[in-house]
């Protein structure tokens, strides 16, 4: 299970870093590293590479998020099925009785 959350929380880093790499509209990525316009990816640019890895980064972060979840089902309890049993009381209680105080008569 350790492993399993392991490459999760490595899955969502690099699905965040994929996403902040990718180009808005109108902008080139080659800008953010130096001006070469279009050429650090290959020819056709890091849309086709970018788009790509994000889906299947996405994927391994939706079964691994669901191997999580699944899992983590598997081995919760209900809290009344951990309910002790309640026995009957061996005697009578005692409770210790108050002391009654005398009201005050209200002052007219």
């Amino acid at each position: 299970m350790a492993v399993i959350t392991i490459i999760h929380v490595l899955v969502c880093f690099a699905l965040i870093l994929i996403v902040l790499l990718q180009a808005g509209k109108g902008a080139e990525m080659g800008a953010a590293f130096g001006g070469a316009s279009q050429t650090i990816f290959g020819s056709s640019g890091a849309m086709g590479f970018l788009s790509k890895l994000t889906t299947i980064v996405a994927v391994v972060f939706m079964i691994t998020s669901l191997i999580l979840t699944f899992s983590s089902a598997k081995r919760a309890s209900s809290v009344m099925s951990e309910r002790p049993t309640q026995s009957a009381p061996s005697g009578p209680s005692q409770v210790p009785v108050q002391p009654q105080t005398p009201v005050p008569a209200p002052n007219k």
